[in-house]
């Protein structure tokens, strides 16, 4: 093989990471805690700079790697909105990592490094591939939890993500390797064609499938799957927290579609995941939205309601249609906006040796800062699916795809869930408008943070009024990585 046969053009964002994380570790080993904003600046600007080069690459669909790497619509998007994730996470955690010793080289580079991994698994068009980018995803997340290592929550929540995460990705290599033995073949579009074409062993491809189901719904977060969330949530730093309920959804996406839609979507087998997945749904839209209305802590709260978040983007998957797969990436691309914006203002209202996490926190913000309360508002009813925020569309895109694939009772169990949850959200609400607050001092803030917070508060309320720019890029994503 020489070099020019490995085109390595289409990987360049994921390339110009690792050089990046490279000279961010040699760079920060020179400077002092308060020169530590060139670390910052230098961390940023990579992650900036990556989005430029995603979305940079036309329209085309480019292989890499023998085919091990692919560059296309869907994956270059979903990328763009990755990095721009983590890029949010670091401007609102940089005031509340200063303050708990977290301000570091470390917290940098193993941010970059677990967005490097999620980029890889975006990209993946082989089980390798898929798995090399989860595994450098998990192990950057598992240290980012245990950061904070004068913190017994911290370590012990970090030992439960690893633990549990293990278990998981044995799961999910043993489901791969069971798919590879029916198939004989590794590359995700050769498994499509040999299960479509020679027909092989279907007992072991559905043993395959339930353990790589089992596997994706611990990495999803899914019920009955779900056990290490809360207390990973509660656990870590509220600014890892923000890293792990955000950008890693938009890498779990693209690693379902990659496996069950593009190598395991022949009608043989979707029929058998379709209903594994109407198990999960509802599982976790029931365990997430009514154990929410018991949390007294922001962050579990929060946890739970990600678990149900993720049963209302398993229904679009679990249409089986390209219309359905495009509802739910707009899905999980509109509750990655919003949980951003949530987990700011947890670190908002934090302060140096005291965090935010009990609901009670939110009472009277109204009094404290009317503007902080209204984004927060914003962003309760985007995550309730109250209109006019985004949160609406989203859920009805997911419902009205689970209604065209004939699941009518399923949207309808989906609508009963989605009020139940509404309850805990607007409960955020009443705290911050119509309770008295607890502590009347003022909310410090940069501008930067204030500004991000305004674009990101913004942004659901605009989305909201006009979603339809944001769902044709789905659609159209969808569409092109499936043909």
């Amino acid at each position: 093989m020489t070099f020019e046969s490995l085109n390595l053009l289409p990987a360049a964002p994921e390339i110009f990471v690792l050089v990046m994380v490279c000279v961010i570790l040699v760079v920060d080993l020179f400077l002092d805690e308060a020169s530590r904003h060139w670390s910052y600046a230098l961390t940023l600007s990579t992650l900036v700079v990556t989005a430029f080069l995603t979305l940079g690459g036309g329209s085309q669909a480019r292989h890499a790697f023998n085919g091990m790497f692919v560059d296309d619509q869907m994956a270059r998007i979903l990328k763009a909105f990755i990095c721009i994730a983590v890029a949010a996470m670091l401007v609102y955690s940089r005031a509340f990592t200063r303050d708990r010793g977290l301000f570091r080289g470390e917290f940098f580079t193993l941010s970059l490094f677990a967005t490097l991994g999620m980029m890889v698994m975006v990209s993946a068009s082989h089980f390798l591939t898929l798995y090399l980018g989860l595994e450098l995803m998990s192990l950057s997340l598992y240290s980012l939890v245990a950061l904070s290592r004068d913190s017994a929550t911290a370590t012990e929540a970090a030992m439960k993500y690893f633990v549990l995460g293990a278990l998981a990705s044995g799961m999910l290599l043993y489901g791969l390797s069971m798919i590879y033995g029916a198939t004989g073949s590794l590359q995700i579009a050769e498994v499509a064609s040999r299960i479509a074409t020679k027909q092989p062993n279907e007992t072991l491809l559905v043993f395959g499938l339930v353990f790589i189901v089992a596997g994706l719904g611990f990495k999803l977060g899914a019920a009955p799957f779900h056990m290490w969330v809360p207390d990973v949530y509660q656990g870590a730093p509220t600014a890892v927290t923000l890293l792990i309920g955000s950008a890693p959804e938009l890498a779990a996406f693209a690693f379902v579609l990659r496996i069950l839609v593009e190598a395991l979507g022949a009608h043989v087998l979707l029929s058998q995941w379709q209903g594994m997945l109407i198990l999960l749904s509802v599982l976790s839209m029931a365990i997430g939205n009514i154990t929410a209305i018991a949390q007294t802590s922001i962050k579990r709260m929060l946890a739970y309601s990600t678990i149900s978040h993720m049963g209302f983007m398993l229904l679009g998957f679990l249409s089986g249609t390209p219309n359905g797969y495009g509802a739910s990436m707009f899905y999980i691309a509109v509750y990655v906006l919003t949980v951003i914006g949530a987990f700011a203002m947890v670190m908002l209202l934090s302060r140096r040796g005291f965090d935010a996490d009990n609901l009670d926190d939110f009472k009277g913000l109204n009094q404290r800062n009317p503007w902080y309360a209204f984004i927060m508002l914003l962003l309760m009813f985007s995550l309730a699916g109250v209109p006019p925020a985004v949160g609406f569309y989203g859920k009805l895109v997911v419902f009205q795809a689970a209604m065209d694939a004939g699941f009518v009772w399923l949207a309808v169990v989906a609508v009963l869930f989605s009020l139940i949850g509404a309850f805990y959200y607007l409960r955020v609400v009443k705290l911050m408008y119509f309770d008295p607050p607890q502590d009347l001092s003022p909310l410090p803030s940069t501008a930067d943070v204030r500004a991000l917070l305004t674009v990101n508060g913004l942004a659901v309320l605009v989305l909201g009024l006009l979603p339809g720019g944001l769902m044709d890029l789905c659609q159209r994503a969808i569409q092109a990585s499936l043909h």
